[in-house]
C-alpha cells in the first residue's frame, strides 16, 4: 500500500526522521481535540513502529502523508483493519486521516483518502471500507461525504472512557466496493 501518489501527496511508510512530527500529530491539543487522550513520546514511537509493522503484516496501514511541493509530512492517511470484537462492524477495514492544522482545509485529506480508496477497492479488492469520527467532528464527516461514504449509524465508542462524554458518540460511515466502482 505504501508509495501511493496523488497530484499533491505521497503516502509512504514512516521513517526515523518523522518521529518528532509524529509525536506532534499525536500530542498536540488542537490536533487531538477529538481523541480522549494524547500520546506520550514513547507511546507515539510505539504506534509509529506498529503502523509500519502493519504494512508488512496486513499490506495496509496508516501512512505518512508527505506534501510534494515542499517534501514535508503534513499528517497521516491510510487504511487499517478493524478486528477487535468490541466493534460490531468488525471485521472490516477503516480509512482515516489526521492533518496538521496548517494543512487542513485544502482538500489534502480528501485527495489522500481517495487514493487509499482506489487502492483498497482496486488492488486489494476489499468489499467495503468504513470510517468513523466523533459526531461533532464536522470536518472529518465532510471528507467522508465528499468521498461518497454513506452514513450507517451513531454508536458509543467502546474505547472512549465514560469520563469523556463529549467524545463518546461516534458516527459510522461506509462505502461498498461496487458503489465505488460504479462512480467511475
Amino acid at each position: 500500500m505504501e508509495g501511493l501518489r496523488t497530484e499533491r501527496l505521497v503516502l509512504r511508510r514512516w521513517v526515523e526522521s518523522d518521529r518528532a512530527l509524529f509525536h506532534r500529530l499525536n500530542h498536540d491539543a488542537e490536533i487531538m481535540r477529538f481523541f480522549p487522550m494524547r500520546m506520550t513520546r514513547a507511546e507515539a514511537d510505539a504506534t509509529m513502529d506498529r503502523w509500519n509493522a502493519d504494512l508488512d503484516t496486513d499490506g495496509m496501514g496508516f501512512l505518512a502523508a508527505m506534501r510534494l511541493s515542499d517534501r514535508r509530512v503534513i499528517g497521516v492517511i491510510g487504511l487499517s483493519p478493524v478486528v477487535e470484537p468490541v466493534y460490531d462492524f468488525a471485521p472490516s477495514v477503516q480509512i482515516g486521516w489526521r492533518l496538521l492544522p496548517e494543512a487542513q482545509g485544502q482538500g489534502l485529506a480528501t485527495e489522500g483518502a481517495r487514493a487509499c480508496l482506489d487502492h483498497g477497492f482496486g488492488r486489494l479488492a476489499l468489499p467495503e471500507i468504513v470510517s468513523q469520527c466523533v459526531v461533532e467532528n464536522r470536518a472529518s464527516e465532510a471528507v467522508m461525504l465528499r468521498l461518497g461514504l454513506r452514513f450507517r449509524k451513531t454508536f458509543d465508542h467502546p474505547r472512549v472512557p465514560r469520563s469523556h462524554p463529549h467524545l463518546l458518540r461516534h458516527s459510522l460511515y461506509g462505502l461498498r466496493r461496487e458503489d465505488w466502482l460504479a462512480r467511475g
